[in-house]
Protein backbone atom coordinates (compact mmCIF):
# COMPACT_ATOMS: atom_id res chain seq x y z
CA UNK A 1 0.00 0.00 0.00
CA UNK A 2 3.31 2.08 0.90
CA UNK A 3 4.53 1.54 -2.52
CA UNK A 4 1.01 2.28 -4.21
CA UNK A 5 0.67 5.85 -2.43
CA UNK A 6 4.25 6.91 -3.36
CA UNK A 7 3.10 6.00 -7.05
CA UNK A 8 -0.08 7.55 -6.98
CA UNK A 9 1.72 10.90 -5.11
CA UNK A 10 4.51 10.57 -7.65
CA UNK A 11 2.62 10.85 -11.01
CA UNK A 12 1.82 14.53 -12.06
CA UNK A 13 -1.10 16.36 -10.43
CA UNK A 14 -3.55 16.09 -13.64
CA UNK A 15 -3.55 12.44 -13.71
CA UNK A 16 -4.32 12.01 -9.64
CA UNK A 17 -7.40 13.57 -10.71
CA UNK A 18 -8.61 11.12 -13.20
CA UNK A 19 -7.96 8.53 -11.08
CA UNK A 20 -9.62 9.87 -8.02
CA UNK A 21 -12.37 11.17 -10.66
CA UNK A 22 -12.80 7.33 -11.43
CA UNK A 23 -12.80 5.70 -7.96
CA UNK A 24 -15.37 7.75 -6.99
CA UNK A 25 -17.93 6.80 -9.92
CA UNK A 26 -16.95 3.03 -9.32
CA UNK A 27 -17.10 3.20 -5.36
CA UNK A 28 -20.88 4.74 -6.46
CA UNK A 29 -21.73 2.21 -8.54
CA UNK A 30 -21.18 -0.41 -6.04
CA UNK A 31 -23.05 1.05 -2.76
CA UNK A 32 -26.16 2.87 -4.81
CA UNK A 33 -27.14 -0.92 -6.14
CA UNK A 34 -27.36 -2.14 -2.47
CA UNK A 35 -29.52 0.16 -1.50
CA UNK A 36 -32.28 -0.79 -4.02
CA UNK A 37 -31.59 -4.44 -3.54
CA UNK A 38 -32.60 -3.91 0.30
CA UNK A 39 -35.57 -1.89 -0.55
CA UNK A 40 -36.74 -4.71 -2.44
CA UNK A 41 -36.09 -7.57 0.04
CA UNK A 42 -37.76 -5.58 2.23
CA UNK A 43 -40.90 -5.11 -0.07
CA UNK A 44 -40.52 -9.26 -0.68
CA UNK A 45 -40.76 -10.03 3.35
CA UNK A 46 -43.90 -8.08 3.30
CA UNK A 47 -43.24 -4.87 5.38
CA UNK A 48 -46.06 -2.69 3.28
CA UNK A 49 -46.83 0.23 5.10
CA UNK A 50 -50.59 0.86 6.14
CA UNK A 51 -52.60 3.26 3.77
CA UNK A 52 -49.22 3.60 1.70
CA UNK A 53 -49.96 3.65 -2.18
CA UNK A 54 -47.91 1.06 -4.31
CA UNK A 55 -47.43 0.55 -8.20
CA UNK A 56 -48.31 -2.86 -9.41
CA UNK A 57 -47.24 -3.69 -12.60
CA UNK A 58 -50.08 -5.44 -14.73
CA UNK A 59 -48.47 -8.60 -16.67
CA UNK A 60 -47.79 -7.91 -20.61
CA UNK A 61 -50.43 -11.16 -21.91
CA UNK A 62 -53.29 -8.52 -19.77
CA UNK A 63 -52.37 -5.30 -20.27
CA UNK A 64 -53.87 -4.96 -23.89
CA UNK A 65 -57.37 -6.08 -22.04
CA UNK A 66 -57.11 -4.03 -18.70
CA UNK A 67 -56.78 -0.40 -18.37
CA UNK A 68 -53.67 0.38 -15.37
CA UNK A 69 -54.92 1.41 -12.48
CA UNK A 70 -53.63 2.05 -8.61
CA UNK A 71 -54.28 -0.34 -6.14
CA UNK A 72 -54.87 0.65 -2.09
CA UNK A 73 -53.80 -2.06 0.15
CA UNK A 74 -55.03 -0.94 3.45
CA UNK A 75 -53.77 -4.06 5.17
CA UNK A 76 -50.57 -5.85 5.61
CA UNK A 77 -50.44 -8.50 2.92
CA UNK A 78 -50.10 -11.05 5.73
CA UNK A 79 -54.04 -10.22 6.38
CA UNK A 80 -56.40 -12.70 4.78
CA UNK A 81 -59.87 -12.39 3.35
CA UNK A 82 -62.54 -14.78 3.08
CA UNK A 83 -65.83 -14.80 1.03
CA UNK A 84 -68.90 -15.81 3.12
CA UNK A 85 -72.30 -15.45 1.04
CA UNK A 86 -75.28 -14.69 3.01
CA UNK A 87 -78.15 -17.00 2.14
CA UNK A 88 -81.69 -15.84 1.77
CA UNK A 89 -82.87 -17.93 5.06
CA UNK A 90 -81.42 -20.81 6.73
CA UNK A 91 -82.21 -23.98 5.06
CA UNK A 92 -81.72 -27.46 6.82
CA UNK A 93 -78.12 -28.58 6.26
CA UNK A 94 -79.06 -32.00 5.57
CA UNK A 95 -81.91 -31.24 2.53
CA UNK A 96 -79.64 -31.80 -0.27
CA UNK A 97 -82.31 -31.20 -2.71
CA UNK A 98 -83.39 -27.57 -3.06
CA UNK A 99 -87.23 -26.50 -2.92
CA UNK A 100 -87.10 -26.23 -6.69
CA UNK A 101 -85.56 -29.80 -7.07
CA UNK A 102 -88.52 -31.45 -4.57
CA UNK A 103 -90.91 -32.97 -6.10
CA UNK A 104 -94.05 -31.08 -4.94
CA UNK A 105 -97.77 -32.18 -4.73
CA UNK A 106 -100.93 -30.02 -4.07
CA UNK A 107 -103.30 -31.99 -1.66
CA UNK A 108 -106.77 -31.07 -1.01
CA UNK A 109 -108.56 -31.39 2.46
CA UNK A 110 -111.19 -33.66 2.23
CA UNK A 111 -114.32 -34.44 4.36
CA UNK A 112 -113.08 -37.13 6.90
CA UNK A 113 -109.60 -36.50 6.47
CA UNK A 114 -106.72 -36.71 8.95
CA UNK A 115 -103.10 -36.17 8.07
CA UNK A 116 -102.59 -39.99 8.43
CA UNK A 117 -105.61 -40.55 5.73
CA UNK A 118 -103.39 -37.82 3.33
CA UNK A 119 -100.34 -39.45 3.77
CA UNK A 120 -101.51 -42.64 3.17
CA UNK A 121 -103.08 -41.68 0.24
CA UNK A 122 -99.73 -39.84 -1.31
CA UNK A 123 -97.31 -43.05 -0.36
CA UNK A 124 -96.56 -42.10 2.98
CA UNK A 125 -96.45 -44.38 6.31
CA UNK A 126 -97.47 -43.90 9.35
CA UNK A 127 -93.83 -43.28 10.89
CA UNK A 128 -93.63 -40.42 9.21
CA UNK A 129 -96.77 -39.25 10.25
CA UNK A 130 -96.08 -39.22 14.28
CA UNK A 131 -92.53 -37.81 13.30
CA UNK A 132 -94.74 -34.69 11.52
CA UNK A 133 -97.24 -34.66 14.36
CA UNK A 134 -94.25 -34.37 17.29
CA UNK A 135 -91.80 -32.54 14.82
CA UNK A 136 -90.33 -29.64 17.60
CA UNK A 137 -90.82 -26.24 16.99
CA UNK A 138 -94.23 -24.87 17.23
CA UNK A 139 -97.75 -25.79 15.32
CA UNK A 140 -97.02 -29.70 14.19
CA UNK A 141 -99.60 -29.94 16.82
CA UNK A 142 -102.40 -28.12 14.66
CA UNK A 143 -102.11 -30.88 11.68
CA UNK A 144 -104.46 -32.76 13.88
CA UNK A 145 -107.36 -30.59 12.88
CA UNK A 146 -107.58 -30.19 9.50
CA UNK A 147 -110.15 -27.81 7.96
CA UNK A 148 -111.87 -29.16 4.60
CA UNK A 149 -111.18 -27.30 1.32
CA UNK A 150 -107.62 -26.77 2.16
CA UNK A 151 -104.89 -27.29 0.38
CA UNK A 152 -101.56 -29.04 1.38
CA UNK A 153 -98.43 -28.58 -0.17
CA UNK A 154 -96.09 -31.91 -0.03
CA UNK A 155 -92.40 -32.08 -1.07
CA UNK A 156 -90.57 -35.47 -1.28
CA UNK A 157 -86.81 -35.78 -2.26
CA UNK A 158 -86.43 -38.38 -5.09
CA UNK A 159 -86.59 -41.58 -2.98
CA UNK A 160 -90.12 -40.82 -2.32
CA UNK A 161 -89.26 -39.38 1.29
CA UNK A 162 -90.78 -36.24 2.99
CA UNK A 163 -88.91 -33.46 3.21
CA UNK A 164 -90.83 -30.63 3.58
CA UNK A 165 -94.65 -29.78 4.31
CA UNK A 166 -96.66 -26.42 3.66
CA UNK A 167 -100.46 -25.87 5.21
CA UNK A 168 -102.39 -22.28 5.60
CA UNK A 169 -103.37 -21.73 9.17
CA UNK A 170 -105.38 -19.00 7.93
CA UNK A 171 -104.84 -16.44 4.95
CA UNK A 172 -101.78 -14.68 6.27
CA UNK A 173 -100.49 -17.73 8.30
CA UNK A 174 -98.66 -20.75 7.08
CA UNK A 175 -97.48 -23.74 9.06
CA UNK A 176 -93.89 -25.10 7.45
CA UNK A 177 -92.51 -28.65 8.47
CA UNK A 178 -89.21 -29.42 7.44
CA UNK A 179 -86.44 -32.25 7.64
CA UNK A 180 -83.73 -31.28 9.61
CA UNK A 181 -80.97 -33.58 10.46
CA UNK A 182 -83.15 -36.84 10.11
CA UNK A 183 -85.94 -34.90 12.83
CA UNK A 184 -88.86 -32.48 11.25
CA UNK A 185 -88.85 -29.39 12.64
CA UNK A 186 -92.30 -27.06 12.29
CA UNK A 187 -92.01 -23.38 12.91
CA UNK A 188 -95.18 -20.72 11.37
CA UNK A 189 -94.58 -17.58 9.30
CA UNK A 190 -97.11 -14.85 9.28
CA UNK A 191 -97.40 -12.13 6.58
CA UNK A 192 -98.54 -8.45 7.54
CA UNK A 193 -101.92 -7.85 7.22
CA UNK A 194 -102.79 -4.44 6.64
CA UNK A 195 -105.60 -2.69 7.55
CA UNK A 196 -107.97 -0.02 5.63
CA UNK A 197 -110.74 1.55 6.62
CA UNK A 198 -113.92 1.82 4.47
CA UNK A 199 -117.08 3.47 4.32
CA UNK A 200 -120.82 2.52 4.04
CA UNK A 201 -123.86 4.19 3.47
CA UNK A 202 -127.91 3.15 3.23
CA UNK A 203 -130.93 4.35 3.52
CA UNK A 204 -133.91 1.73 4.12
CA UNK A 205 -136.55 1.24 1.25
CA UNK A 206 -138.28 -1.89 2.08
CA UNK A 207 -135.94 -3.40 5.25
CA UNK A 208 -132.92 -3.18 7.09
CA UNK A 209 -131.46 -6.21 5.82
CA UNK A 210 -131.76 -4.97 2.00
CA UNK A 211 -130.13 -1.98 2.26
CA UNK A 212 -127.37 -3.03 4.37
CA UNK A 213 -126.42 -5.68 1.40
CA UNK A 214 -127.17 -2.85 -1.10
CA UNK A 215 -124.65 -0.48 0.78
CA UNK A 216 -121.75 -3.26 0.45
CA UNK A 217 -121.86 -4.97 4.03
CA UNK A 218 -121.43 -8.74 3.86
CA UNK A 219 -123.79 -11.15 6.31
CA UNK A 220 -121.70 -11.04 9.46
CA UNK A 221 -121.18 -7.48 9.05
CA UNK A 222 -125.06 -6.71 8.84
CA UNK A 223 -125.66 -9.22 11.67
CA UNK A 224 -123.00 -7.16 13.88
CA UNK A 225 -124.51 -3.33 12.53
CA UNK A 226 -127.87 -5.04 14.10
CA UNK A 227 -125.81 -6.31 17.21
CA UNK A 228 -123.92 -3.10 17.71
CA UNK A 229 -127.84 -1.18 18.09
CA UNK A 230 -129.73 -4.06 19.52
CA UNK A 231 -129.99 -2.62 23.03
CA UNK A 232 -131.74 0.56 21.45
CA UNK A 233 -133.25 -0.51 18.52
CA UNK A 234 -135.96 -3.39 17.89
CA UNK A 235 -134.61 -4.42 14.38
CA UNK A 236 -137.62 -6.64 13.89
CA UNK A 237 -139.93 -3.76 14.62
CA UNK A 238 -139.01 -0.66 15.00
CA UNK A 239 -137.04 -0.37 11.16
CA UNK A 240 -138.65 1.85 8.79
CA UNK A 241 -138.78 3.73 5.62
CA UNK A 242 -136.18 6.64 5.34
CA UNK A 243 -134.17 5.12 8.01
CA UNK A 244 -130.58 5.60 7.26
CA UNK A 245 -126.96 4.26 8.52
CA UNK A 246 -123.37 5.34 7.93
CA UNK A 247 -120.68 2.42 8.95
CA UNK A 248 -116.91 2.80 9.17
CA UNK A 249 -115.24 -0.25 9.20
CA UNK A 250 -112.21 -2.41 8.55
CA UNK A 251 -110.94 -4.39 5.55
CA UNK A 252 -107.96 -6.80 5.59
CA UNK A 253 -105.64 -6.96 2.77
CA UNK A 254 -102.31 -9.60 3.01
CA UNK A 255 -99.68 -8.01 -0.20
CA UNK A 256 -102.07 -6.03 -1.48
CA UNK A 257 -104.48 -8.29 -1.51
CA UNK A 258 -107.79 -8.47 -0.13
CA UNK A 259 -108.66 -11.34 2.54
CA UNK A 260 -111.46 -10.08 4.76
CA UNK A 261 -113.31 -7.45 6.29
CA UNK A 262 -112.41 -6.61 10.55
CA UNK A 263 -114.26 -5.02 12.74
CA UNK A 264 -117.00 -2.00 12.89
CA UNK A 265 -115.39 1.15 14.66
CA UNK A 266 -117.66 3.81 14.36
CA UNK A 267 -121.12 3.49 13.34
CA UNK A 268 -125.03 5.87 13.32
CA UNK A 269 -128.18 4.19 12.42
CA UNK A 270 -131.20 7.26 12.59
CA UNK A 271 -134.16 5.59 13.37
CA UNK A 272 -137.66 7.32 13.10
CA UNK A 273 -135.72 10.52 13.00
CA UNK A 274 -133.53 9.77 15.87
CA UNK A 275 -129.91 9.33 15.87
CA UNK A 276 -127.86 6.58 17.75
CA UNK A 277 -124.01 6.99 17.45
CA UNK A 278 -121.39 4.15 18.16
CA UNK A 279 -117.61 4.21 18.98
CA UNK A 280 -115.39 1.27 19.38
CA UNK A 281 -112.82 1.42 21.85
CA UNK A 282 -109.42 -0.14 22.70
CA UNK A 283 -111.40 -2.32 25.14
CA UNK A 284 -113.31 -3.82 22.25
CA UNK A 285 -116.91 -2.45 23.78
CA UNK A 286 -118.84 0.38 21.88
CA UNK A 287 -119.80 3.20 23.31
CA UNK A 288 -122.21 6.56 22.67
CA UNK A 289 -120.44 9.60 21.68
CA UNK A 290 -120.99 10.85 25.43
CA UNK A 291 -119.18 7.65 26.81
CA UNK A 292 -122.40 5.37 27.83
CA UNK A 293 -122.24 1.94 27.01
CA UNK A 294 -124.12 0.78 24.13
CA UNK A 295 -124.34 -2.55 26.05
CA UNK A 296 -127.79 -2.29 28.06
CA UNK A 297 -128.97 -4.54 30.61
CA UNK A 298 -131.63 -5.86 28.58
CA UNK A 299 -131.99 -6.99 24.57
CA UNK A 300 -134.60 -4.55 22.77
CA UNK A 301 -135.84 -7.96 21.08
CA UNK A 302 -135.17 -11.45 22.36
CA UNK A 303 -135.24 -13.12 18.84
CA UNK A 304 -133.15 -12.31 15.41
CA UNK A 305 -135.03 -9.46 13.46
CA UNK A 306 -137.47 -10.94 11.25
CA UNK A 307 -141.25 -10.48 9.76
CA UNK A 308 -143.60 -10.35 12.66
CA UNK A 309 -147.37 -10.90 12.96
CA UNK A 310 -148.66 -8.08 15.73
CA UNK A 311 -147.09 -5.05 16.73
CA UNK A 312 -147.56 -3.91 20.49
CA UNK A 313 -151.15 -2.82 21.27
CA UNK A 314 -153.17 -2.81 24.16
CA UNK A 315 -156.14 -5.29 22.95
CA UNK A 316 -156.28 -7.46 19.52
CA UNK A 317 -158.25 -9.89 18.20
CA UNK A 318 -157.29 -13.40 19.08
CA UNK A 319 -157.31 -15.82 15.68
CA UNK A 320 -158.11 -18.87 17.85
CA UNK A 321 -160.71 -17.71 20.76
CA UNK A 322 -162.55 -15.39 18.15
CA UNK A 323 -162.38 -12.60 21.11
CA UNK A 324 -160.84 -9.05 21.56
CA UNK A 325 -158.53 -9.43 24.51
CA UNK A 326 -155.29 -7.46 25.92
CA UNK A 327 -152.25 -8.38 24.24
CA UNK A 328 -149.77 -7.57 26.41
CA UNK A 329 -146.79 -8.43 24.51
CA UNK A 330 -145.12 -8.70 21.27
CA UNK A 331 -145.18 -10.66 18.18
CA UNK A 332 -142.05 -12.21 16.47
CA UNK A 333 -143.16 -14.42 13.58
CA UNK A 334 -139.92 -16.30 12.65
CA UNK A 335 -139.17 -19.87 11.13
CA UNK A 336 -140.15 -23.00 13.33
CA UNK A 337 -136.48 -23.83 15.21
CA UNK A 338 -134.57 -19.80 15.31
CA UNK A 339 -133.16 -19.68 18.50
CA UNK A 340 -134.65 -17.54 20.95
CA UNK A 341 -132.43 -15.67 23.80
CA UNK A 342 -132.53 -14.30 27.11
CA UNK A 343 -132.87 -10.46 27.01
CA UNK A 344 -131.47 -10.06 30.02
CA UNK A 345 -129.36 -11.84 33.06
CA UNK A 346 -131.56 -13.82 35.60
CA UNK A 347 -132.99 -17.15 37.05
CA UNK A 348 -135.63 -19.51 35.30
CA UNK A 349 -138.76 -19.45 36.85
CA UNK A 350 -140.93 -21.52 34.87
CA UNK A 351 -139.76 -23.50 31.84
CA UNK A 352 -143.17 -25.96 31.48
CA UNK A 353 -146.10 -26.26 28.97
CA UNK A 354 -149.70 -26.03 28.87
CA UNK A 355 -152.24 -25.75 26.40
CA UNK A 356 -152.37 -21.73 26.22
CA UNK A 357 -149.00 -20.98 26.21
CA UNK A 358 -147.41 -24.10 24.60
CA UNK A 359 -144.08 -24.59 25.97
CA UNK A 360 -142.85 -21.42 27.63
CA UNK A 361 -140.19 -20.20 29.79
CA UNK A 362 -140.26 -17.38 32.23
CA UNK A 363 -137.58 -15.02 33.80
CA UNK A 364 -136.96 -13.35 37.05
CA UNK A 365 -134.59 -10.69 36.78
CA UNK A 366 -133.41 -7.77 38.49
CA UNK A 367 -135.69 -4.69 39.86
CA UNK A 368 -138.73 -6.44 39.65
CA UNK A 369 -138.51 -7.27 36.01
CA UNK A 370 -139.73 -10.33 34.26
CA UNK A 371 -140.03 -11.30 30.59
CA UNK A 372 -142.20 -14.66 29.40
CA UNK A 373 -141.61 -16.62 26.09
CA UNK A 374 -144.23 -18.46 24.83
CA UNK A 375 -145.29 -21.20 22.38
CA UNK A 376 -141.55 -22.88 22.01
CA UNK A 377 -140.88 -25.57 19.99
CA UNK A 378 -138.68 -26.40 22.30
CA UNK A 379 -137.78 -25.28 25.54
CA UNK A 380 -133.58 -24.86 25.85
CA UNK A 381 -133.16 -24.14 30.02
CA UNK A 382 -134.84 -25.80 33.11
CA UNK A 383 -136.49 -24.15 36.22
CA UNK A 384 -133.86 -22.50 38.44
CA UNK A 385 -131.47 -21.92 35.96
CA UNK A 386 -129.52 -19.11 35.98
CA UNK A 387 -129.37 -17.30 32.39
CA UNK A 388 -127.12 -14.44 31.05
CA UNK A 389 -127.83 -11.89 28.44
CA UNK A 390 -128.23 -13.69 25.18
CA UNK A 391 -128.14 -17.24 25.86
CA UNK A 392 -130.69 -19.64 24.46
CA UNK A 393 -133.63 -20.29 25.99
CA UNK A 394 -135.85 -22.26 23.22
CA UNK A 395 -136.55 -22.21 19.98
CA UNK A 396 -139.54 -20.51 18.18
CA UNK A 397 -142.22 -23.03 18.03
CA UNK A 398 -146.65 -22.85 17.52
CA UNK A 399 -147.14 -25.02 20.84
CA UNK A 400 -150.68 -23.98 22.65
CA UNK A 401 -153.23 -21.49 21.21
CA UNK A 402 -151.00 -20.71 18.49
CA UNK A 403 -151.53 -20.61 14.39
CA UNK A 404 -148.15 -20.23 13.13
CA UNK A 405 -145.04 -20.14 14.49
CA UNK A 406 -144.00 -17.17 15.92
CA UNK A 407 -142.50 -16.14 19.49
CA UNK A 408 -144.89 -14.43 22.08
CA UNK A 409 -142.21 -11.76 24.29
CA UNK A 410 -143.87 -10.11 26.94
CA UNK A 411 -142.04 -7.80 29.63
CA UNK A 412 -143.01 -6.47 33.12
CA UNK A 413 -142.42 -4.58 35.66
CA UNK A 414 -143.27 -4.91 39.28
CA UNK A 415 -146.15 -7.13 37.65
CA UNK A 416 -147.38 -4.62 35.07
CA UNK A 417 -146.92 -5.27 31.44
CA UNK A 418 -144.67 -2.64 29.33
CA UNK A 419 -143.96 -2.42 26.08
CA UNK A 420 -140.32 -3.89 25.49
CA UNK A 421 -139.69 -2.18 22.62
CA UNK A 422 -139.84 1.71 24.42
CA UNK A 423 -139.73 1.14 27.88
CA UNK A 424 -136.81 2.63 29.37
CA UNK A 425 -133.59 -0.06 30.18
CA UNK A 426 -130.87 0.84 32.58
CA UNK A 427 -127.77 1.18 31.02
CA UNK A 428 -124.74 -0.61 32.03
CA UNK A 429 -121.27 0.89 33.03
CA UNK A 430 -119.93 4.28 31.32
CA UNK A 431 -116.17 3.97 30.50
CA UNK A 432 -114.29 4.20 33.10
CA UNK A 433 -113.12 7.64 34.03
CA UNK A 434 -109.49 6.57 33.78
CA UNK A 435 -109.53 6.29 29.77
CA UNK A 436 -112.28 9.14 29.25
CA UNK A 437 -109.58 11.43 27.84
CA UNK A 438 -108.00 8.80 25.24
CA UNK A 439 -111.73 8.17 24.93
CA UNK A 440 -112.84 11.29 24.02
CA UNK A 441 -110.04 11.84 21.10
CA UNK A 442 -110.81 8.76 19.02
CA UNK A 443 -114.65 9.81 19.93
CA UNK A 444 -114.12 13.20 18.28
CA UNK A 445 -112.16 11.64 15.48
CA UNK A 446 -114.74 8.69 14.43
CA UNK A 447 -117.44 11.18 14.78
CA UNK A 448 -116.15 13.76 12.06
CA UNK A 449 -115.47 10.95 10.08
CA UNK A 450 -118.94 9.67 10.25
CA UNK A 451 -120.24 13.00 9.60
CA UNK A 452 -118.08 13.47 6.22
CA UNK A 453 -118.89 10.21 4.78
CA UNK A 454 -122.64 11.27 5.49
CA UNK A 455 -121.92 14.16 3.38
CA UNK A 456 -120.01 12.30 0.80
CA UNK A 457 -122.65 9.75 0.79
CA UNK A 458 -125.35 12.39 0.68
CA UNK A 459 -124.03 14.32 -2.24
CA UNK A 460 -123.94 11.08 -4.22
CA UNK A 461 -127.58 10.78 -4.16
CA UNK A 462 -129.46 11.26 -7.43
CA UNK A 463 -131.17 14.60 -7.24
CA UNK A 464 -135.31 14.36 -6.29
CA UNK A 465 -135.82 17.52 -8.31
Amino acid sequence: MKNIKNLYFALPKQHQIIITSCALVVLFLLVVPLKSSKQTTSSAAGEFKVGQRYQVAIPENLSNDLPSATIELPVKPSDTFEYKETPVRDLPSNIEESAAQLQWQSVKVRSGDSLAKIFKRNSLNATTTHKVITAQGEGSELLKKLSVGDIMRIGKDDKGSLVSLEYPLSKNETLFVNLQNQQYHAYKESKAVEVREAIAHGIIKSNFWNAAASAGLNDGQIINLANVFGWDIDFALDIREGDSFNVIYENQYVEGEFIGTGKIVAAEFINQGESFQAIRFTDGEYYSADGRSMRKAFLRAPVSFRYISSNFKPKRFHPIQKRWKAHNGTDYRAKKGTPVVAAGNGKVTHSTYNKYNGNYVFIQHGNGIVTKYLHFSKRAVKKGQRVKQGQVIGYVGSTGMSQAPHLHYEFLLNGVHRNPRTVKLPDAKPISTKYRKAFDEIAAQRLAELSGSRRIMLSMQPSTD
